[in-house]
């Protein structure tokens, strides 16, 4: 089996780096959400904590699919491996669902009765401020990181992440109304939460899903203009590209003068090649040569 690129594996290092410190991160917050949501028996904190550690699971998880999508191309998988990366984004899909749905449940069982309000001591609402804290750094660093890698995976948990804090901030808000003696705010904000969770899912699926089923990468137009630019080229067609933000393919057939001998096309293809690598950022081009 061929071994992967020099580049894949720093970049697989430098993605499982940052997966290793969130989960360490994730999983601290975890367990401060958990024992304030049992102490105080509040829906919406122990949502909260269900939510956060689906982060955990998925850096795990995530850890070894980055390890998977960096091996390189072999005789099953001729265009390499990176589609796995952008399926564990995707899983995270079906983690935010089951997640929903739980608090869903929960929630609307809690309204159907009247229950007493969860109350939370000063050093429990501390606690989840400080978790707010920890959250909204690891969000801001785990999307700088994934634009700078390329991580759709990335890209895809800190936009988890991100919805924590947006969570947080409610469960916090619903503590202090409980305080008072607003039974509901804790159901209803567990509702809330739902409903945002959803969005996250449904944003990761906008991203992802179009790289699973090759829709285009770049408009037939661009690659068109590139290549009918390189001197030589009378035209330019069949043109075809997929890929996602890590790599990019395209595919072109260009027409050259009937008379040009193969070395000189295979030169206009080169030049082609090199130009669409150079302006678009496509990683890998496959240039077809047609007499005209």
């Amino acid at each position: 089996m061929p071994s992967a690129r020099p580049e894949a594996l720093d970049r697989t290092a430098l993605v499982r780096r940052v997966l290793i410190g969130l989960f360490f991160a994730n999983l601290a917050v975890v367990v401060a959400k958990l024992l304030v949501g049992l102490a105080t028996r509040s829906l919406s904190v122990l949502g909260d904590a269900l939510h956060s550690s689906v982060d955990a699971l998925n850096n795990l998880i995530a850890l070894v699919v980055v390890r998977v999508a960096a091996r390189a191309p072999d005789e099953d998988h001729p265009y390499g491996h990176g589609k796995f990366e952008t399926l564990g984004a995707l899983a995270i899909v079906g983690f935010l669902s089951v997640t929903s749905f739980e608090l869903t449940r929960g929630a609307l069982t809690r309204l159907i009765g009247v229950h007493p309000a969860p109350i939370a001591s000063d050093m429990q609402l501390a606690v989840l401020v400080a978790g707010l804290g920890v959250n909204g750094l690891v969000a801001w660093y785990e999307h700088r990181r994934g634009r700078e890698l390329a991580s759709e995976l990335l890209l895809s948990d800190a936009a988890h992440t991100r919805s924590d804090v947006y969570i947080t901030t409610g469960v916090i808000v619903g503590l202090l109304l409980a305080r008072r003696g607003w039974w509901w705010a804790d159901p209803a904000l567990a509702l809330v939460i739902a409903a945002l969770i959803v969005r996250v899912a449904y944003k990761i699926t906008q991203r992802t899903v179009p790289i699973l089923v090759d829709e285009r990468a770049l408009p037939p137009t661009e690659i068109q203009s590139v290549a009918e630019g390189v001197t030589g080229v009378r035209g330019a067609y069949d043109i075809r590209s997929r890929g996602g933000a890590q790599i990019r393919y395209a595919e072109v057939t260009i027409a050259v003068d009937r008379n040009t001998n193969v070395a000189a096309a295979h030169a206009i293809a080169d030049e082609v090649e090199h130009r669409l690598k150079h302006d678009l950022r496509v990683n890998e081009v496959t240039v077809h040569v047609e007499p005209c």
